[in-house]
């Protein structure tokens, strides 16, 4: 402690004496529009060694989320605290990475809002809402989230969650130009950061649940038109083909796949090296899931769960890397890519490294695509191994679940998820949020597609008719901090959550920063995993956090607020609070946030009239459009809501009086019957809770 002490009063001493003045009229607009137009192509190009700024998604373009800041160390880590926070007042999820440039900082909310905050006086500078029409929030699989914005030339680029590409003026927050990227009509969803390459904004898209045919594109910074397109599957034969690589890849389907979309979308890795003029993608899942579906008599589906290397001037392929042939458990490759300069076997190697779905981590060489190593960082039984003759897996027996109903490991939200890891360069470690667990596979006999952008199609179900495979090696669900050596392709140590689903992290020389889902902000020692310093937020959290410098102050800040994915359906805290920024320093003082309790939640207990046949329609229906998003998480289980719901019922899902809260309204999908049934079924299932819970008394 008096080592913390002393170091920050030779801070403060050189903070008055050399280097540590505040901008003149910090946060005007001005001041704004002078530091953003200086973010261009050679700015971004040499980010890296601008660490006391974090101008990009990843922190810099190889994406490794390391910082050399090192005000706040293993020394001094005892008086770090809360400088300011500010409560964004949704509880719908948050997954943002800030951008900071000389202490403006910029970063998004649940409904693709869009917040210019400064950081001096942890103020809200203004505030863009791209007001996504509430009804688009059904065609969304994980929550209305966003990951982030990028910066360029005096300007802030968004994805919207309805497929629009937004520039905003980064002083003013006024729009600029909008352009539509997606066909609305369709499942199309962005949720991911752009990305600014050689003067073009590249944007992706999600929706393969609810069949679409993915894609990635570029358009100018500046006018917004497109420069170019490169499709992740194929389209029909009959039409033609975009380019060589949809012509290769159609070899690779069978069937008519693209009347389910085919999917392959690439909604969130995008890495641009600009030494070798690369520009990196990860493609998604199949459309539906099971292969069995949409390309029946087999194939490695190309570019399914991939990693694909384009040139950014035309989007033309130059390799690819399957992780997943013929994916059918949505193991998708489009989690977090790193680009690393590694020595391997006493050679040095560009690598890139990737820890998808499938729970194997990979080492590819990025120049031309060829494995190098694959290991498991996770239990896995789908695949054996990796073959390191041809880099293929090995898979499993029962892993199709052709004849069986099976228990696979990982679970399709992923050995990793969209959680960025991070790569030390002075631990040579990455650092992993994972998570242990499985998932239920078999055949659905009955599947129907059903393409109107709003149902939910994974071809997966239980047949009754075939035998259920175990595995007692299965572990239990939990979350895991995995430090893992990329070149010996081990485990070096982990830290297990209870949580499963926790956030991205970030690490500094001797520091890894990790929020969880039980709502704490963590910091451990990177070399070992002991803890050293934790700070509670009440709030689930899962966005990464982001460290930079301001005015001779080393800062972090994370975004708290649960949601994405499973989220959906589980917390690991007593009640949801508000989400927010939270901003440390050393010195900090304000303690944490509070949150008035709410009030306790009982089974609903009404009565109702309806046969067993009505019943057990509702719970059909129920699970189609309603069970998706009304677990026991971000959004409320309704076996638990007031007597007034249930009043109002049919206006609620019929006619929609709650569409501004972001609850669709189904009058064009479901009779007034059906609704009820729906109703009826959430009483019994209610019913029979209280029965249940009686009956442990």
């Amino acid at each position: 402690m008096k080592k913390s002490k002393f170091y920050i009063l030779t801070i403060l001493i050189s903070c008055a004496f050399i280097n540590c003045k505040k901008t003149p009229n910090s946060g005007s607009p001005d001041h704004i529009k002078n530091i953003t137009n200086g973010i261009d192509d050679d700015k971004l190009a040499t980010v890296e060694t601008i660490e006391n700024e974090w101008l990009t998604h990843g922190g810099n373009y190889k994406e490794d989320r390391y910082s050399s800041l090192n005000q706040i160390n293993k020394s001094t880590i005892d008086s770090l605290g809360l400088v300011w926070s500010i409560n964004l007042g949704t509880t719908r999820g948050l997954e943002a990475t800030p951008l900071v440039v000389d202490g403006i900082m910029y970063l998004t909310g649940t409904w693709s809002m869009v917040y210019a905050i400064d950081v001096r006086k942890g103020e809200v500078i203004w505030t863009f809402d791209p007001e996504v029409p509430r009804e688009y929030g059904e065609k969304g699989c994980c929550g209305v989230v966003n990951r982030g914005v990028a910066l360029y030339k005096g300007k802030v680029y968004l994805g919207a969650f309805d497929g629009r590409l937004i520039a905003i003026d980064a002083a003013t927050g006024k729009k600029e130009w909008e352009v539509l990227t997606v066909n609305q009509n369709k499942g199309y969803t962005i949720t991911g950061a752009p990305r600014i390459v050689k003067g073009n904004i590249v944007i992706g898209n999600g929706g393969a649940e609810y069949g679409v045919r993915g894609y990635i594109t570029a358009y100018d910074a500046i006018t917004g038109e497109q420069v170019w397109r490169f499709y992740t599957v194929p389209d029909n034969p009959q039409n033609g083909f975009e380019s060589d690589a949809m012509k290769k890849a159609a070899n690779t389907w069978t069937g008519e796949w693209w009347k389910f979309g085919g999917g392959g979308t690439a909604w969130d890795a995008i890495v641009f090296d600009p030494e070798l003029n690369q520009l990196y993608i990860g493609t998604g899942n199949g459309s539906p899931w099971n292969r069995e579906i949409r390309s029946p008599g087999g194939g490695d589906n190309l570019y399914l769960s991939s990693i694909v290397s384009l040139n950014p001037d035309n989007g033309e392929m130059n390799w690819y890397y399957q992780t997943t042939p013929g994916e059918s458990w949505d193991y998708t490759a489009t989690q977090p890519i790193i680009l690393a300069d590694l020595e391997i076997e006493n050679k040095p190697r560009k690598v890139l490294m990737q820890a998808p779905k499938n729970g194997f981590f990979y080492v590819i060489d990025r120049t031309n695509g060829d494995f190098i190593s694959g290991e498991p960082f996770v239990y896995t039984n789908w695949a054996k191994k990796i073959d390191y003759e041809t880099g293929r897996p090995i898979e499993s027996s029962f892993a199709r679940y052709k004849d069986v109903n099976a228990y696979i490991a990982p679970h399709p939200i992923g050995a990793h998820n969209w959680h960025p890891m991070a790569f030390n360069k002075s631990t040579g470690l990455v650092y992993i949020p994972a998570r242990e667990g499985s998932n239920f596979y078999g055949q659905n006999k009955k599947f129907e597609f059903i393409d109107d952008g709003k149902s939910w199609n994974t071809g997966t179900g239980y047949d009754a008719n075939s035998p259920v495979v175990q595995d007692s090696l299965i572990p239990e669900t939990v979350g895991k901090l995995i430090a893992w050596d990329p070149v010996k392709q081990r485990e070096i140590w982990s830290v297990t959550h209870q949580s499963s689903w926790n956030a991205g992290v970030l690490t500094t020389k001797d520091l890894v920063f990790q929020g969880t889902g039980e709502g704490d902000f963590k910091i451990y020692d990177a070399m070992t995993g002991d803890k050293l310093w934790d700070f509670p937020l009440q709030t689930g959290i899962v966005a990464p956090p982001i460290t930079y410098m301001v005015d001779g102050t080393q800062y972090v800040t994370l975004v708290a607020g649960w949601g994405g994915g499973l989220a959906t359906w589980v917390k690991y805290v007593d009640q949801i609070n508000p989400g927010g920024i939270y901003t440390f320093a050393i010195g900090g003082k304000k303690a944490p946030p509070t949150f008035p309790a709410k009030e306790p939640r009982d089974l609903i207990n009404l009565d109702f009239d309806a046969t067993q046949e009505q019943i057990e329609n509702g719970q059909r229906l129920f699970g189609r459009y309603c069970g998706f998003c009304h677990g026991d998480g971000v959004i409320p289980n309704l076996s638990y809501s007031k007597p007034e719901i249930f009043e109002s019922f049919t206006q609620i899902v019929g006619d929609g009086i709650f569409l501004e809260n972001g609850m669709p309204k189904f009058n064009d999908r479901l009779s007034e019957q059906n609704i009820n049934d729906i109703k009826n079924y959430i009483l019994s299932n209610a019913k029979q809770q209280r029965t249940k819970l009686i009956g442990q008394e």
